[in-house]
């Protein structure tokens, strides 16, 4: 008779544009490989391309994107895997979704990089933040769309004054305490 493989987790990285969520993800996942742990990303850049490129950036399709990152993630957590998303998933109640159909299967570690905003923009590599204020990107969160601050946050990061090895240290630790919570 064969066990049930243990609970799978989902580390959702949440924050503006230019908070650190891929440079945390390429660092953790890293960590995690090394370990041993294979590990799934999702990417809000490559989900856009590959998994919902026919959505654009109304509220109704981000929460849709969301939802269907959570969906993914719940999947691969059902058979005892690993997920790391990093999405800027700028709604709470999306997040709150993509919780609820990731724990239903095993374990949603929320990260919150509170990195502000004027940091945020300082990184910006791409130029995207001086085309929003522009006006040639309209909707951009943090500039004239919402982000709305996590509620429910598992763990807060501001990658400002938190060195990478800490917030990696400090996600590796919260994964290891995270409670199983299925419903």
């Amino acid at each position: 008779m064969s066990s049930a493989p243990p609970p799978g987790v989902t580390v959702f990285l949440t924050g503006l544009s230019g908070a650190g969520k891929s440079t945390i993800a390429d660092a953790l996942v890293a960590g995690l490989e090394a370990d041993g742990r294979p590990v799934t990303v999702l990417d809000g850049d490559v989900v856009r391309t590959h998994l919902s490129s026919e959505l654009d950036f109304s509220r109704a399709h981000r929460d849709l994107n969301i939802r269907r990152i959570g969906f993914v993630a719940g999947e691969v957590v059902k058979h005892g895997g690993t997920v790391v998303v990093a999405a800027i998933a700028p709604y709470e109640a999306a997040r709150e979704e993509a919780r609820a159909l990731v724990e239903r299967h095993g374990r949603f570690l929320l990260v919150h990089l509170s990195t502000p905003l004027e940091v945020c923009e300082g990184r910006d590599v791409k130029g995207l933040y001086a085309r929003a204020r522009a006006g040639e990107i309209p909707g951009f969160t943090g500039i004239d769309d919402p982000y709305e601050v996590p509620e429910h946050a598992d763990l807060v990061i501001d990658t400002s004054v938190t060195p990478l090895a800490e917030s990696v240290a400090r996600i590796r630790a919260a994964i290891d305490r995270a409670p199983a919570r299925l419903t």
